[in-house]
């Protein structure tokens, strides 16, 4: 008789389930990597120090080496020849068009999706707020970006577009380091329970219904701080994107 594999399925009843191994040292080492990423311990263009995460993760450089690659296929980390690995970074003009194309597709959102008329997708905005209050109260800086991204998915969701949202979807990493970097610039004016409350504020217009007044909000949601000298710290100084970062401290974009 031969052994059975590793892997298998067996019924329980009426019910089929599978056994589910537990996670590798490398699924570990790249999940504690992306927390410190969307955390904010590692930015934009930061180096990797292998020698630093090895230690602070209690683990050898084949793994952590892995990982590394894994995060480089997500689009988080990039690998220059000869240099190690560093945080992928922002320029300007990648803000830029993060911001452009998600200020479109949330006015398409708001077009198509208020007043909302499956109550429905409402609950899922207010159940992604709460995670984002839990996220909050508990100080889990990358649990609560990630929220605060899915909330934001869920109000594009309210339009009941599927394709709108995959496209939001794709910008999703992109978006996380650039929340992560407002999140810092805004520390000093406002902690996680406060940017709770803004959101909540948001999510109150958007079940009263008036497309206005969430386009208004939307316009001044505070997810522009970081754009403040902003020019200085980041490369990639378009013409396109210069002229876009004047317009949108004036307001005008």
């Amino acid at each position: 008789m031969t052994d059975p594999p590793v892997a298998y399925r067996h019924q329980v009843g009426a019910q089929e389930s599978q056994i589910v191994l537990p996670p590798s040292l490398v699924d570990v080492a790249a999940g504690q990597l992306r927390r410190m990423i969307i955390g904010g311990h590692l930015l934009p263009g930061d180096r990797v120090v292998e020698n630093r995460l090895t230690q602070q993760l209690g683990i050898s450089r084949p793994p952590l080496r892995e990982a590394l690659r894994v995060l480089e296929r997500e689009g988080l980390v990039r690998a220059l020849p000869r240099k190690g690995a560093i945080v992928t970074p922002l320029t300007l003009h990648d803000v830029y068009e993060i911001f452009t194309l998600r200020h479109e597709l949330e006015l398409l959102a708001v077009r198509l999706g208020i007043p909302v008329r499956d109550p429905e997708r409402l609950d899922r905005c207010r159940a992604r707020l709460e995670l984002m209050a839990e996220a909050a109260r508990s100080g889990d800086q990358a649990a609560f970006t990630e929220c605060s991204f899915e909330f934001h998915a869920a109000v594009i969701g309210l339009s009941g577009h599927q394709r709108l949202e995959a496209a939001y979807r794709t910008m999703q990493l992109q978006m996380l380091l650039c929340m992560t970097l407002n999140h810092r610039a805004r520390a000093d004016q406002e902690n996680l329970v406060q940017n709770v409350g803004r959101h909540r504020r948001l999510l109150g217009l958007i079940e009263g219904g008036d497309r206005d007044l969430i386009l208004q909000e939307l316009a001044h949601h505070g997810d522009r701080t970081f754009l403040d000298d902003i020019e200085s710290t980041l490369d990639g100084h378009t013409d396109v994107a210069l002229a876009w970062l004047e317009r949108a401290r004036k307001g005008e974009d």
